[in-house]
């Protein structure tokens, strides 16, 4: 995949089948081996996934970001911008553009959603496994906050709009 420019973009349900197969391929990476495959790749979690990202596509509650590069869509991101605190649901690049900037660029989208609804704090919970993500996560700002299971939550202080 080509190192190409970046666009960030809201999602438009016409992007599901592009984001469930980034998700899945991204999912992959992080649990295999860690989890049952049908925990993560399965029939009835797949349809779970796209069940609940077209949810959120259509939701004024959540916003929907895609990452773009030429014309492939290869990552997203599934934020709230409503309470004091809200989460960041989902974050997931497609593994072949893995340290092209990508994620970085997404980042700071959402940072800007966050930035003009007025938020001083965003959370985020993360497989604590993976290791890869975490790094990336503490690399934009985010803290190491609480441990429950194999789940982390990170906090994030959002800057101040310049």
């Amino acid at each position: 995949m080509s190192t190409s420019y970046v666009t960030i973009r809201p999602a438009v349900i016409e992007d599901l089948d592009a984001i469930c197969d980034v998700h899945a391929r991204a999912r992959a990476t992080y649990y295999e081996g860690h989890l049952p495959s049908e925990a993560y790749s399965g029939p009835e979690e797949l349809e779970r996934q796209r069940t609940g990202t077209s949810e959120a596509i259509t939701s004024r509650e959540r916003t929907v970001l895609c990452a773009v590069r030429g014309d492939h869509l290869v990552g997203f991101a599934v934020l709230g911008a409503r309470y004091e605190g809200d989460k960041l649901f989902h974050f997931h690049i497609d593994p072949e553009v893995w340290r092209t900037g990508t994620g970085t660029a997404l980042h700071r989208a959402c940072v800007a959603v966050w930035q003009a609804a007025k938020l001083a704090t965003a959370s985020l919970e993360v497989f604590a496994p993976n290791a890869r993500a975490r790094a990336f996560y503490v690399s934009q700002g985010w803290e190491e906050h609480t441990r429950a299971g194999d789940h982390l939550t990170m906090l994030l202080r959002v800057p101040a709009a310049a």
